[in-house]
């Protein structure tokens, strides 16, 4: 049983899959996250960088986007492939670009200067040069004569894409279609010459168009949405998937029981059936996951109860990177499998797992140490991104400073002044602080005070981060007024 549920009113739209009952994808776009994959821009070059082989375009964004020469359209149209990428491009160039991942971390986007104009049975590359047909295609003599049509239709310079329904079209239906892609693109040219400065030329509804991929997978089940217009917008679907409206107050996710799997997927650690658990480590670079029996500890001998926790692991891994839509390199720590048909074993699990994900993936295998490396297209933020922001408190590390090391530090500055001019200080800090400065039941203040020759006088704060500050120095008697110590 297939669910689709919409959450499309209100300004953050999102929708979840469910496959009996179990979220498998939550699709989640925001104003200030919105997806620029497909949108097209009238860019300026504004820098060349011969060294890396690229160019940043400035695209009218908060960030310069990031052009690779091999995606330039004087590069794909020249013969001369070892050139560097200063013989294609040059500073203050003006180019249509079109974006293929959004910015991450400190990256900005990634463009390219080859356009795709997207078409019901085909994508139509004005600069493209070559001819493609859809992957999902398997029959080869249906495949060769769409090849031998798109170079019949298109110019030398002209790529196209046929996608999977060009083999139910007609060489009529297609050469209309390409005709008016071809018009489609004049007019992006013409509306770009009109324009002063970069900016936006189209912007792809990338949001209603994954629903309807989504849709288009489902072989049977229901769609569940709570906004009247998308049941136009949705239509036709399959005669094995049914269209319905939710108009309850309670909100569809919450309905659905979606919400908690939101929240799940936010957490560090992910427990398994049995006891088991994942921990996931997101940074910038990469992504690292570490399996841990936890309290699983199974009926069988300890290699058989290893190779069940690996397989329950795989599973729910790969559901969670779909979940969090985790891209970039992934390193999986796999509790240590000592037989080689084990390892063969999750290996294939994984494969067979990702196989069903609508992105890119690929498999590397298993290192000398046993971590399995695999990597997953990112064309977005990940879930943990897009719904948090990183810690005022640590800055993301997970950590803050001990209470102990701001004593330390708190003692070291206390001994710069030993001696002063005056007869006691004022310190603003955290219990704990205070705590560990002092030892328990303030076994150290004798010695310290001693050795500072002055009198400690406190303020406590509880808070966090922990910290100190010294406040006032002064005689005992004008410290002693404002706190008691």
């Amino acid at each position: 049983m297939e669910t689709l549920i919409v959450n499309y009113h209100g300004r953050e739209k999102r929708f979840a899959y469910l496959r009996d009952n179990r979220v498998e994808n939550i699709v989640m776009d925001r104003p200030e996250h919105r997806s620029l994959v497909g949108n097209i821009y009238w860019g300026t070059v504004t820098k060349v960088l011969p060294g890396m082989n690229a160019a940043f375009i400035d695209i009218g964004e908060e960030k310069n986007a990031y052009l690779n020469r091999n995606a330039l359209p004087s590069y794909v149209q020249s013969t001369e492939k070892q050139k560097n990428v200063t013989s294609f491009v040059h500073q203050g160039e003006k180019m249509l670009v079109q974006v293929e991942k959004d910015a991450t971390g400190t990256k900005g986007p990634k463009v390219k200067g080859i356009i795709e104009i997207e078409g019901n049975h085909l994508v139509y590359m004005p600069k493209g040069r070559y001819v493609a047909v859809s992957k999902k295609i398997s029959n080869e003599s249906k495949k060769t004569a769409l090849r031998q049509m798109g170079n019949k239709l298109k110019t030398e310079e002209e790529g196209v894409i046929f996608r999977t329904s060009a083999i139910y079209s007609s060489i009529e239906e297609i050469s209309a279609e390409l005709h008016t892609l071809r018009e489609r693109y004049h007019e992006l040219i013409q509306e770009a010459s009109a324009l002063k400065k970069p900016g936006l030329l189209f912007q792809k509804d990338t949001f209603i168009e994954r629903i309807r991929t989504q849709t288009a997978r489902m072989k049977s089940g229901e769609i569940i949405v709570d906004d009247i217009s998308l049941k136009k917008l949705l239509e036709p679907v399959n005669d094995t998937v049914t269209l319905t409206y939710y108009n309850g107050k309670e909100n569809i996710f919450s309905n659905g029981k979606v919400e908690h799997e939101i929240d799940k997927a936010l957490k560090r650690i992910v427990w398994l059936d049995h006891g088991a658990y994942l921990i996931f480590d997101e940074t910038e670079a990469l992504t690292i996951i570490d399996v841990n029996t936890g309290k699983f500890s199974g009926k069988l001998d300890y290699q058989e109860t290893v190779l069940k926790t690996n397989q329950l692991a795989a599973k729910e891994i790969v559901r969670q990177l779909r979940l969090r839509d985790i891209g970039g390199i992934v390193l999986i720590d796999f509790i240590d499998m000592y037989r080689e048909e084990d390892k063969q074993t999750i290996l294939h699990t994984v494969e067979l797992e990702l196989s069903k994900d609508e992105k890119r993936t690929k498999v590397i295998g298993f290192t000398e140490l046993g971590i399995l490396q695999l990597t997953r297209k990112k064309t977005k933020v990940t879930l943990s991104e897009a719904l948090k922001v990183k810690c005022p408190v640590c800055e993301g590390t997970g950590r803050i400073l001990s209470p102990e090391t701001a004593a330390f530090r708190l003692e070291r500055e206390l001994l710069e002044h030993r001696s002063a001019d005056f007869e006691a200080i004022l310190v603003e800090t955290t219990p704990e602080v205070k705590e560990a400065l002092l030892g328990p039941n303030e076994t150290h203040r004798e010695v310290l005070e001693e050795l500072l020759h002055l009198k400690l006088y406190f303020i406590l704060q509880p808070t966090l981060p922990h910290f100190y500050q010294l406040k006032q120095f002064g005689t005992k008697e004008e410290i002693s007024q404002k706190v008691i110590y």
